[in-house]
Parts: structure tokens; C-alpha cells; sequence
């Protein structure tokens, strides 16, 4: 019985080292690539990637994510770069983050044609390996909150794109402690998913960000 004991305690202390080593690195390596909107409209940035998150019944985005957006905006108009994509889920034909940020980004004046719909942004990793593998970008603002930032950056940095991130906590959320607890294996998970450059699920043809967001509803 004590055997049995000392192997879980083992693993146990195995697992929340590795949690510990794996978030400090990408903290770290993320954290070094979030700057300031300001710094980021001073660059060459191809697009700006605004992520995904849950959209109301109604069909609009939620506070979390309208502040997203709002951010995406601002870079937008500031003329950090000349195209926006959009990252999300739209898993049925009942839910589509991406048509309600789209949509959201018209209503406050961003031409049509300039937003890209990324359909399949099931997840933060997948995003950023679909922003790479399918929209050929090399130099992005990525755009979310501090807290899911941190984790996007290392991934789309460790994939090969020249990324840097502004925050998009521009207001207060309630449930914020589980989302920072749910941050923790996601890190880890990502950790390896970008070590190994794991492909996403769904690839498809590539999409050209020099042409019209229009095309590729």
C-alpha cells in the first residue's frame, strides 16, 4: 500500500510540475509579445485576428467577446493593418461566432470586404495554425484578452508567424477565476500541440487575404 501511495504522490507531483514548467514558458514567451494598440499600428502587420468567444441567443456576441471585437476595431481604424480575420466557432449550422462578429464589425463602419471569416477556429491552436496554413500570414496582431493572450502569442510564434497581441480587457467579467483555472491545462496542451506543430482538423484551401473577406463566406 505504500508503494501504490508513493506512485501516485509521484505522479501527482509530475503533473503539476509539468502544468507549472509548461505555463511559466508560455506566459513568459507570450507575455514578451504583448505591446501597446499604439505599438501595434506602428507596424507592418498583415492582419489582425480577433478570437472567437461565446455569441447570445439572440445572435450577438457576448460582452467578452464584443470587447474583443471593439479592440479589433480600433486596430482597424488605426490603420494597424488592412484586414481583419475572424476566428471562431461556427461548429453547427444553429451557432456562427464568426457571422456575429462579422457582423457586429460592419455595424460600426468596417468595410465587408476587409473582414475574413475563419469558420473553423475551434480553438486558440487551431486558430493560429489556420491563420498560418490557410490565410498565409507572417505578421499579425492577434486580439483577446490578458489572460487567453498569453497562450495564442506562443503558439503563433512557435508556428512560425511574427505575432504580437493587444489586450482586450476592457472591461470586468464575471467569471473570470474559471477562466484563468481553465487556462492552466490549456497551456500545457498547447505547449505541446506547438512543439510538435500538431495540423489541425480541418485545413482546407488556402485563402488569399489579398482579395475580398466577401469570397469566402
Amino acid at each position: 500500500m505504500g508503494t501504490v501511495l508513493l506512485v501516485i504522490v509521484g505522479a501527482i507531483v509530475l503533473v503539476i510540475a509539468l502544468a507549472g514548467i509548461t505555463n511559466a514558458v508560455v506566459i513568459k514567451t507570450g507575455g514578451d509579445r504583448i505591446v501597446s494598440a499604439e505599438t501595434a499600428a506602428s507596424g507592418d502587420a498583415q492582419c489582425i485576428l480577433v478570437l472567437g468567444a461565446s455569441v447570445l441567443a439572440d445572435g450577438t456576441p457576448s460582452g467578452i467577446l464584443q470587447d474583443r471585437i471593439d479592440r479589433g476595431i480600433e486596430l482597424y481604424f488605426a490603420g494597424a493593418a488592412p484586414k481583419i480575420i475572424m476566428s471562431g466557432d461556427n461548429g453547427t449550422e444553429s451557432y456562427n461566432e464568426v457571422l456575429a462578429m462579422k457582423n457586429y464589425a460592419i455595424s460600426k463602419g468596417v468595410p465587408s470586404e476587409d473582414i475574413f471569416c475563419d469558420h473553423a477556429g475551434f480553438s486558440t491552436y487551431e486558430s493560429m495554425y489556420r491563420a498560418k496554413h490557410v490565410f498565409g500570414v507572417e505578421r499579425m496582431i492577434v486580439v483577446t484578452q490578458t489572460y487567453h493572450l498569453y497562450r495564442a502569442l506562443y503558439a503563433a510564434n512557435g508556428l512560425g508567424i511574427d505575432a504580437v497581441g493587444v489586450e482586450s480587457d476592457l472591461h470586468t467579467y464575471g467569471g473570470q477565476p474559471m477562466f484563468d483555472l481553465r487556462e492552466i491545462p490549456a497551456r500545457t496542451k498547447d505547449f505541446f500541440q506547438t512543439l510538435i506543430a500538431n495540423p489541425s482538423k480541418f485545413v482546407g484551401d488556402p485563402i488569399s487575404l489579398n482579395g475580398s473577406g466577401d469570397d469566402v463566406e
